[in-house]
């Protein structure tokens, strides 16, 4: 089975090459020749646990293949999935310009019957204006009865966990619209699924909102907790045990309720305005998740509250750790991170900033210049500090040298944007301490 995936970035990527891994023939396609040239030597454009090794490992088995040139592999392929960004535009709106402008080459090219699968997170109704704008093209080249159909294929992968998800995922929803498609999905599926198979179909209308829908409810969880968070520190609870509790309900459950200091990421944000904004163009007001929104937009500015609090609103001069910049653990995706609002608020108020992170230091330089400290480890950037400040828990943050690090901070303050650390052993040794909703 011959597929393309027109997209390089994360989705794609991981994609095509798990799809390789299952022995599919799998074409990825980037307008990109930089990153192109790159992958064809091994360099991976971004960091996913796992990921470089299978890519590696089915590129060298002529499994995995990397081209600019979508028209000169294109009637090869059963299915070609269209894995480019669909970023907000100043509105909220998602920028389908990428969607459509491959629509478009297939359409101008395309010789023989074909799939074309969006798995770019779309508004609803994109595929069917895709297919539109398809059928027109074909139509310019006296090609209407050419059978060319679309179906929506939306991920839901964690970055940090995307090759463990794609290649055993929970479910797999695909929105089709003919028994054809139904079963060229169900044949390129079935490998991942051999012993519980979970790919859910449906309309393909449905398919694109359960992608919306599914972030969404994410999303309402997370800013949930951190508004119950809040209010803890008022009341004198502790967000913790609340956690626990709540979590014990079985209508309820665990999966994000960790308050913290917001989300963020290429997902939610993205999503949440995509979602009202669809829902603003049909006339409809989203209320819960304008809250939503507004509830994670002010959390992103409680590290930088408690900091300040702290200093009685002294923070001139002063000199800050900052562990942690990519939005969540083992990934390098700095977008809408809650440490950059947090670095951003520091250095406006006059603040020396010491960063460091295990892996997203080259993406946040993009973002940040040189105006921060990039430190070679924890301790690096903990030196001469007067505050720790955590938006990020990675695994090597969670259990420190406190001693050394008594030993090499000005002064002792750790503010822990993710609860990771406890209230009582830090206290216990001399380190001031201030959480997400505790005491």
């Amino acid at each position: 089975m011959k597929i393309a995936i027109v997209g390089t970035g994360y989705v794609g990527l991981v994609s095509g090459a798990c799809f390789a891994e299952m022995g599919v023939d799998v074409t990825c396609v980037d307008i990109d020749n930089a990153k192109i040239e790159g992958l064809m030597k091994g360099i991976i454009p971004i960091y996913e646990p796992g990921l470089r090794t299978i890519v590696l490992r089915n590129y060298d088995a002529e499994r995995l293949h990397f081209t600019t040139d979508l028209p000169s592999v294109l009637n090869e392929m059963e299915i070609v999935f269209i894995a480019v960004g669909t970023p907000s535009d100043i509105n909220g709106n998602a920028d389908l310009s990428y969607v459509m402008t491959v629509a478009d080459t297939i359409a101008r090219h395309v010789t023989k019957p074909l799939l074309i699968v969006t798995k770019s997170t779309v508004p609803v109704g994109t595929s069917h204006r895709m297919l539109e704008v398809v059928r027109e093209r074909l139509a310019e080249r006296q090609l209407p009865d050419l059978k060319i159909e679309v179906a929506s294929n939306p991920e839901f992968l964690k970055e940090g966990a995307a090759v463990a998800d794609f290649m055993s995922p929970d479910r797999v929803v695909v929105g089709v619209e003919s028994e054809q498609a139904k079963e060229l999905m169900t044949k390129l599926y079935r490998p991942f699924l051999l012993n519980n198979f979970r790919v859910i179909f449906m309309d393909i209308l449905s398919s694109e909102m359960t992608k919306y829908a599914s972030n969404a409810m994410l999303a309402t969880r997370i800013s949930f907790m951190n508004d119950i968070a809040n209010l803890c520190e008022r009341v004198g609870a502790d967000v913790n045990m609340v956690r626990r509790g709540m979590g014990s309900d079985s209508r309820i459950g665990r999966s994000f309720l960790y308050p913290g200091c917001g989300y963020g990421g290429s997902c939610f944000p993205k999503d949440i305005r995509a979602l009202i904004s669809v829902a603003e163009s049909v006339g409809y007001e989203m209320k819960l998740l304008k809250a939503v929104e507004e509830v994670n937009n002010l959390q992103k500015n409680i590290l930088f509250e408690k900091l300040t609090n702290h200093f009685d609103g002294k923070l001139n001069g002063l000199t800050v750790a900052v562990w942690g910049l990519s939005f969540k653990p083992e990934t390098d995706d700095v977008r809408d991170a809650a440490s950059l609002t947090l670095i951003r608020s520091l250095l406006d108020a006059g603040v020396t900033v010491r960063t460091y992170d295990p892996a997203a230091i080259s993406e946040a330089r993009k973002v940040l210049g040189d105006e921060v400290y990039y430190a070679n480890d924890i301790y690096d950037a903990a030196l001469g500090a007067d505050a720790l400040i955590v938006p990020t828990e990675w695994k090597e943050f969670r259990l420190p040298n406190w001693e050394v690090l008594k030993k090499i901070m000005r002064r002792h303050v750790v503010i822990d944007g993710r609860n990771i650390y406890s209230s009582a052993e830090l206290s216990s040794i001399g380190f001031g301490y201030h959480g997400i909703g505790q005491k």
